[in-house]
């Protein structure tokens, strides 16, 4: 559990007041209290989330301590230092954005224990692989209001489970609402990162999600690439759409297997890989619309075959050659995720180990900034800025 705040193993409160930009979070009837000195830092120093490097971006809030993509993650993320809190977004029946890391919902809430959807269960084929279970696109946001948020990953993150049941499916208008009311008692700016998931899927229901990300950005007062957001995609096509249509920040993600190509250029029937993104030429081309970008993190540092780090890549001054931001993802604390040589010395899947050794490599090839699940670790790391 984290240093820097009081976290017992039961959310049971979050009060928002937005008008008065205050926050009270209760954990088991505790409240969190942050004791960061990277959070003074950044509180006494400066307004920009941009400026103390690396760049923090809690990888679906502080999702190693509380179940992914709900406001207690993004709130602890915060209190914890993050400079941004990042969303996954998907689309609702009735074209609302919500905060989910796919459009199947069984594994993320308790849909399976509402009898009144078990009709809703079906099998169908997102992004060229097929799925079964219950999808976001069949359920109207009253319904989705209706459940509750599940951990995904029980086995590695026990702790987590005992929060299931608690928090319900967030908006991304809520999303947003919750950081700008913590912004005020944080007394800094927090960003807000979110990734366009399955977005040629859900464009083919009449579902397009691009215009209304940049709508609700835009009507809550981030219209600037100097302004505390990005917007992120496995896709190139709905990239290149937004640089059209807004100023904010763009980041290109690249899946871990090179050969395998964006769900857009599958569908247009082109040979663009994530593998010929990654070249210096193809990095160029990315840098047209895109400030950043996301790989998987083994494009900087791949694993050797005993599962211990391997050598740099030339990826990160290459991007940085083009113009590119580097933001690799994900950094996790557990066994189950760490390289061989940061893991703990308890065998367990669970159990956790050096991350922080871990980030210190990478932040000797060069990166700018990462996603990670416990957002206080390289919080810690980077200090006082």
């Amino acid at each position: 559990m984290p240093k820097r705040s009081d976290v017992a193993t039961e959310m049971k409160t979050i009060k928002l007041n937005a008008r008065t930009g205050w926050i009270l979070l209760i954990i088991g009837g505790l409240t969190i209290v942050s004791t960061s000195a990277a959070i003074i830092a950044r509180t006494s120093s400066s307004n920009d989330p941009d400026k103390c490097l690396p760049t923090v971006i809690a990888h679906r809030g502080a999702s190693g301590y509380i179940p992914e993509h709900t406001l207690g993650s993004y709130a602890l993320a915060i209190t914890m230092g993050a400079d941004y809190v990042e969303p996954d977004l998907v689309m609702t029946k009735d074209g609302a954005l919500i905060a989910r890391h796919d459009n199947e919902l069984g594994l993320t809430t308790n849909v399976a224990q509402h009898p009144e959807f078990a009709n809703r269960h079906k099998t169908q084929t997102v992004d060229g692989a097929e799925i079964s279970g219950w999808f976001t696109e069949d359920f109207t946001l009253a319904e989705i209001k209706t459940l509750r948020a599940i951990e995904r990953i029980p086995d590695i993150r026990p702790g987590n489970a005992r929060m299931d049941g608690v928090f319900e499916v967030p908006t991304f208008q809520e999303i947003i609402d919750l950081v700008k009311s913590i912004e005020i008692s944080q007394k800094r700016s927090v960003g807000i990162y979110p990734e366009i998931k399955h977005g040629s899927h859900f464009k083919n229901l009449g579902l397009a999600m691009e215009q209304l990300v940049v709508d609700t950005f835009h009507s809550n007062g981030y219209t600037s690439q100097d302004s505390p957001a990005y917007i992120q995609s496995f896709e190139v096509g709905n990239l290149k759409e937004l640089k059209k249509i807004t100023n904010l920040r763009l980041l290109q993600l690249f899946e871990s297997d090179k050969s395998s190509q964006p769900a857009d250029q599958v569908i247009l029937g082109t040979n663009l890989t994530y593998g010929n993104m990654s070249t210096p030429e193809g990095l160029v081309e990315v840098a047209k619309y895109a400030y950043a970008v996301g790989p998987d993190k083994s494009y900087v540092i791949p694993r050797n075959d005993d599962n211990t780090l391997g050598e740099a890549t030339t990826f990160v001054k290459d991007a940085h050659a083009a113009g590119l931001k580097v933001h690799p993802y994900t950094f996790r604390a557990e066994n189950s995720f760490l390289p061989k040589e940061f893991q703990s010395t308890d065998p367990a899947p669970s159990a956790r180990g050096n991350l922080a050794g871990e980030l210190r490599a990478y932040l000797e090839a060069g990166i700018d900034g990462m996603f990670s699940d416990q957002p206080d670790v390289p919080v810690g790391l980077r200090g006082k800025c």
